[in-house]
């Protein structure tokens, strides 16, 4: 079972707008979501579900918003969530920026995409390109649409449209990996996972049908091939266009694309990273006088290689003042409402060594609190380079009309929760 009402509230828990799915539930009962987050929030016991009497709430926050589901039966709760993110990648397609305001203006193609969205508290068409196709945002536009639904959403491919015609085909691959790292004062490496997505851009005319192949280690294992490096992927989530029979059968990922933008896969490796970007940091606090800060950044990755727009993220103390910094390359500048001093480099290549000096004064009477040990943190992207060493072996396009296409692939490798823990 699923929902049986979906709401949008604002922050004070008032009704923006709402959905009744099923009629089984009081629409009233929304009224008790907000003490009862409250309450929760209180004794420190916030959970993603809360329940009043036999009713459960399933609720997310986005932006100044609460999505709410309710439903009084032991219903799929990650296909709930599932649907509630799905309503929010959908909304901010149409909204650009989803938050009270776009609610406000657009409550008639709010309540037309939740029409569309869910029947009778179950998914139905949540692919925002095809959901643009009759759901417009001209209110003129909207009467006409009604009439003509687009068969693509009855048919087996609810994702792509018939009839779609490009002068040139192409495919752009992108390859996106997120290096999350936890290192702690001592220098060790206390946590590292890679989190990595496959996301497409198709300009392909009709209904091509595409495989795909990686550098899969069960895959090669399966057809008896272990040369070269290959790579063990954990948590792969796909898009739902993608063959899953296929998938669990012999590991191919093979699909109809839609059309445009989108992420075919996203996936998790849990091995050892070693950081890209080391940093050694020096913090002296002589207090009632001065803060003395001196961090050392050396790229850990291939020469050839070159991170882009590198910030280092190095926490001040709040009360710090009069700031003067000395860089052996990039700039530096003191960010007071964050208590921050932030150090970019345009351009960090790999094997390098940057050095920056910072100076701040402290007042002379010191503050009764104490304050936490916040982490530095790094931002950082290298292009054509993936720490995991993951390869698109190759990409097949068939279709029947029997064109010529052309495969592009990047690679980007980027920071995620990228920290270091000092000690002061």
């Amino acid at each position: 079972m699923s929902a049986s009402a979906i709401f949008v509230l604002d922050l004070k828990g008032k009704v923006l707008i709402c959905r009744n799915y099923k009629g089984d539930v009081d629409m009233a009962e929304i009224d008790h979501f907000m003490p009862l987050l409250m309450q929760h929030e209180e004794e420190g016991l916030l959970s993603p579900v809360m329940s009043h009497g036999n009713v459960h709430f399933m609720w997310i926050k986005h932006s100044n918003l609460y999505l709410v589901a309710t439903t009084n039966k032991n219903s799929n709760a990650s296909l709930v969530y599932s649907f509630l993110y799905k309503i929010v990648e959908v909304f901010t397609e149409y909204f650009k920026e989803l938050e009270e305001e776009s609610i406000q203006d657009n409550f008639v193609v709010v309540y037309e995409l939740l029409d569309e969205l869910m029947d009778f508290g179950f998914p139905q068409t949540t692919e925002s390109k095809i959901l643009q196709e009759y759901i417009t945002q001209e209110g003129a536009k909207l009467e006409v649409a009604k009439s003509k639904v687009p068969t693509t959403v009855t048919n087996a491919v609810s994702w792509r449209s018939e009839g779609i015609k490009y002068k040139k085909n192409e495919v752009f691959i992108d390859v996106i990996e997120s290096i999350n790292v936890l290192v702690n004062a001592n220098g060790s490496v206390m946590s590292s996972d890679i989190v990595g997505s496959i996301k497409l851009k198709t300009m392909l005319s009709g209904m091509p049908e595409l495989r795909l192949g990686l550098n899969d280690r069960v895959l090669f294992a399966l057809t008896g091939r272990d040369k070269g490096k290959t790579v063990v992927m954990e948590d792969v989530k796909f898009h739902q266009c993608v063959r899953l029979s296929r998938f669990e059968s012999d590991r191919t990922i093979s699909f109809i694309p839609p059309d445009g933008e989108s992420e075919l896969m996203s996936y998790r490796i849990n091995t050892h990273v070693k950081p890209l970007i080391w940093i050694e940091s020096v913090i002296e606090k002589f207090s009632h006088s001065r803060v003395e800060i001196m961090v050392k950044a050396k790229g850990q990755f291939k020469k050839q290689s070159v991170a882009n727009n590198v910030e280092v993220r190095v926490p001040v103390p709040s009360d710090a003042d009069s700031p003067k910094f000395k860089t052996s390359t990039g700039s530096a500048k003191y960010v007071p409402e964050k208590n921050l001093v932030v150090w970019t480099i345009k351009s960090f290549p790999g094997g390098k060594e940057f050095l920056m000096r910072a100076h701040f004064g402290l007042p002379s009477v010191e503050k009764d609190e104490a304050e936490g040990k916040p982490p530095i943190t790094v931002k950082f992207e290298i292009p054509y380079f993936t720490v995991s060493g993951i390869q698109v072996r190759y990409m097949k396009i068939i279709e029947k009309s029997g064109y010529q296409a052309l495969p592009w692939v990047r690679y980007i490798t980027q920071s995620g929760d990228y920290q270091l823990r000092t000690n002061v």
